[in-house]
């Protein structure tokens, strides 16, 4: 199984600094959230074994959210190096899908997005932060968001 970590990284790898392409630690945490909730629907298995709590701005996965924070919401180094051998041709594609798809947008239209969609809202409790996203939960709503 991969960590969050891996997931993480195949994203960074994903980038391109010359045309402008920039991923920050809140762009991250919605591009691993969204690969998580494709593999559960589509897949039908986890990606990575790493919680993802509701937090003020979407979904986090915190031991992902403290490897970057010193950064803030300055773009994120691409790995200096990263074994594909750990990725399926079926999670590559998943990745890849979802890169394509969500990659496009900032990192403020991301967060609003998961704002609007039920796993965060209904883990997110105002001023508490927030609990766990179970993987039922992730998985029922990514099934319906599937075309």
């Amino acid at each position: 199984m991969l960590t969050c970590f891996d997931v993480a990284d195949y994203f960074l790898s994903r980038c391109d600094d010359e045309s402008g392409e920039l991923i920050s630690n809140l762009k991250l945490q919605k591009l691993v959230y969204y690969a998580q909730g494709f593999s559960l629907a589509l897949l039908k298995k986890p990606l990575f074994d790493e919680s993802i709590e509701a937090w003020m701005h979407g979904p986090v996965i915190p031991d992902l959210y403290r490897k970057y924070k010193e950064k803030g919401n300055q773009a994120l180094p691409a790995p200096e190096a990263i074994n594909f051998t750990k990725f399926s041709e079926e999670i590559i594609d998943l990745l890849d899908e979802v890169y394509h798809i969500y990659g496009q947008f900032s990192a403020w239209k991301l967060r609003n997005l998961t704002h609007q969609e039920s796993p965060w809202k209904n883990n997110y409790i105002e001023g508490c932060g927030g609990g766990v996203i179970p993987h039922d939960e992730l998985k029922s709503y990514f099934l319906t968001r599937l075309n």
